[in-house]
């Protein structure tokens, strides 16, 4: 057996330093939690080439004595905590007296400091963790930490250091997070010289959101509030049009401080369920305010992930203010046009080329003397305004809007065009409105107030009032083109009619009250030792949604299942409960509704009418008029747009009007 020995001072230095400071961002990081518990308002951070070469973190702080700045660089030195006690309560984001030991012994260090009482500043001079020189120096108010030749005393560290760029990014993505933590705090990043970041530290988050996302983001944010057992919850999240294929624009903030926070993550998510496709994540800037006694902060190296008492409070409350606010979030998004479509002209003569000056002459006195022809009366069919959609498809299509043949479906149909309209081959057995003349009119302007096939509509307590709208046309048998106030919608008829049976479905799902299923041979699962332990230990709440099983060390024997789950759903559901439960990521009542959700909205896909096939117009006219009516319907339950809008005010700037 090798010989035990004591590892040196330096060495121990170093090894520690290997935990804390493993590449510029995590100075910078140090530095700056740091500049921020010294009570600084301005923060000014640069570096070069990446951080490797130099790092600068300047901040108007309390500043530190003379006789305290040699004692600052020792390990476990700090100023934030003194006994044992004081590690139950921490509301600092530094706390252990290791950022500056760290940095100290892997670097060239130099320490500015002057306190308000001061007449002049003291300058620190450190190599590779030894104090070189402590002088006198003329300083402002504050603490400036330079940082230079990163591990240059540790090569075989520094080569595993990525390129300039990246670690620049990465110091930078940090510098972002402190940014949004603390909006009351004017903080600047300069890069190579070139300013990066800068934000007005005047207490407003959209105002550092403004500096780090960029206006067009910040202008599709929504704001979330929400209060649940001592946890609050503030903040914003992004419409689900500004869903990522990444999770890094999820941003959370504990008592102030950016962490990893995994149960936040997976409250949100949970709650974008419906409203953003499964392979996207949301955007999202929440900051969660807790007991500081009820979280663990030391339970990370970096300090990047914390440890709750209880996340099941934190999970339901995070949940609960994004799932409000969602659901109250009635934009949709906007079509985008090209900033210059048609060159300006503005008070200028364009000729017309010559081969097309007669043809555009002959169009235009066609259209200058074209006769008008009376509008003529157009009957409703009694069958939209006595049947549902439900009992309409099942009557006339066989069951669903999904059933129908294709070969039933006209080769062209458009609802209602101005001067025309395209014959429309019924679907057979189906109700017709009588063949319009030649110059049919403009379908009349409507006002719902309720819509027209009332049995198939989600129940409110009070009449929607709807804007004024008319159908102008659709497209390619899959888009309808509506005129609302001083705005077109281009509405997705198979998402908006799969959204508004989804809503049918959930709103009467939740309108039954509780009831399970006795199966005639009981259901048997294999579960490991712990997971069978778990579901003992939460029995209660599983119990509460419907299930009755009994369990032993490997197998657990399910007789009741919650009603409308078929045996496999509920086996898979009760697998995966001890985990969720355990995690805190989650609830018993929560992961049910949401496997109920996920059935109803392939359910509801299934049974919407298809892009592509054409449609009687009364049903399109109801359809609209029930998306009219419920402005907040936004997206599918797959989360893709309904509709989306174009302003008159965009089409006129296309125009040059």
């Amino acid at each position: 057996m090798a010989k035990i020995n004591v590892l040196s001072f330096a060495v121990a230095n170093l090894i520690a330093a290997g935990e804390v400071v493993d590449r510029p961002a995590s100075v910078i990081k140090e530095l700056l939690e740091n500049a921020i518990d010294a009570g600084a308002t301005r923060i000014t951070v640069e570096i070069q080439q990446g951080g490797v070469t130099y790092m600068r973190v300047a901040d108007n702080g309390c500043g530190i004595t003379p006789e305290d700045l040699p004692v600052a660089i020792r390990r476990h030195a700090t100023s934030k905590i003194k006994e044992a006690a004081d590690l139950d309560g921490i509301a600092t984001l530094g706390f252990r007296g290791e950022a500056l030991a760290a940095i100290a012994a892997v670097s060239d260090l130099r320490i500015i400091t002057r306190t308000p009482d001061a007449a002049f500043g003291t300058c620190l001079s450190a190599r590779a963790g030894e104090v070189v020189d402590v002088t006198e120096q003329g300083a402002p108010i504050g603490t400036t930490v330079i940082v230079e030749n990163l591990f240059g005393n540790v090569p075989a560290r520094r080569k595993f250091l990525k390129k300039n760029v990246s670690e620049a990014i990465a110091v930078t993505t940090y510098v972002e997070k402190i940014a949004l933590s603390r909006p009351d705090i004017a903080l600047r990043l300069i890069i190579d010289g070139t300013m990066k970041l800068d934000t007005a530290g005047d207490g407003d988050l959209r105002s550092a959101m403004h500096a780090v996302f960029g206006r067009e983001l910040v202008a599709k944010m929504l704001p979330v509030k929400g209060t649940g057992e001592g946890v609050t919850v503030e903040g914003y999240i992004g419409t689900p049009d500004t869903a990522r294929p990444k999770r890094n624009y999820e941003n959370f903030f504990i008592n102030g401080r950016y962490v990893n926070c995994r149960t936040a993550a997976a409250a949100v998510e949970q709650a974008y369920t419906s409203f953003i496709p499964p392979e996207k994540f949301p955007c999202c800037v929440l900051a969660v305010t807790i007991n500081p006694a009820a979280v663990d902060v030391n339970v990370h190296p970096a300090k990047l992930e914390v440890k709750f008492s209880n996340e099941r409070p934190v999970f339901e409350a995070v949940y609960s203010a994004v799932r409000t606010a969602l659901e109250e979030n009635v934009a949709r998004p906007e079509i985008k046009l090209g900033a210059t479509a048609i060159p300006a002209a503005h008070n200028a003569f364009v000729p017309i080329e010559e081969g097309k000056r007669e043809s555009v002459a002959r169009r235009q006195l066609t259209i200058d003397h074209a006769a008008p022809t009376p509008p003529a009366k157009r009957e409703e069919p009694a069958a939209f305004s006595t049947m549902s959609a439900a009992e309409y498809a099942k009557k006339y299509t066989g069951g669903g809007f999904g059933s129908v043949k294709r070969e039933s479906a006209p080769t062209q149909f458009r609802t209602e065009l101005p001067y025309h309209r395209a014959p429309v081959k019924p679907i057979e057995g189906a109700p017709v409105t009588p063949a319009p003349s030649p110059a049919a009119p403009v379908v009349p302007v409507r006002t719902p107030v309720e819509a027209e096939a009332p049995e198939a509509s989600v129940p409110v307590a009070e009449p929607v009032k709807a804007p004024v709208w008319r159908i102008i046309g659709e497209a390619f048998h899959a888009y309808v083109i509506v005129e609302c106030d001083d705005k077109l919608l281009l509405i997705d008829k198979h998402a908006a009619h799969e959204r508004v049976l989804f809503e049918d479905l959930r709103a009467r799902m939740k309108e039954r009250v509780e009831s399970t299923q006795l199966l005639l041979l009981p259901l048997s699962l294999d579960v490991s030792s712990e997971d069978a332990a778990l579901l003992d230990a939460y029995r209660a709440e599983i119990e509460a949604i419907g299930f009755a099983f009994t369990a032993d060390e490997h197998r657990v024997s399910v007789s009741e299942i919650p009603e409308g789950l078929s045996p496999a759903a509920a086996g898979e559901l009760l697998c995966s409960l001890p985990a969720t439960l355990q995690s805190g990521e989650g609830n018993a009542a929560l992961s049910r509704e949401l496997l109920f959700e996920k059935a109803l909205y392939q359910g509801a896909c299934k049974a919407a009418i298809k892009a592509g096939r054409a449609y009687p117009p009364e049903y399109v006219e109801w359809l609209v008029g029930k998306l009219m009516s419920l402005p907040d319907i936004t997206v599918c339950p797959h989360g893709r747009p309904v509709a989306m809008v174009l302003t008159h005010s965009a089409i006129d700037r296309q125009f040059k009007r």
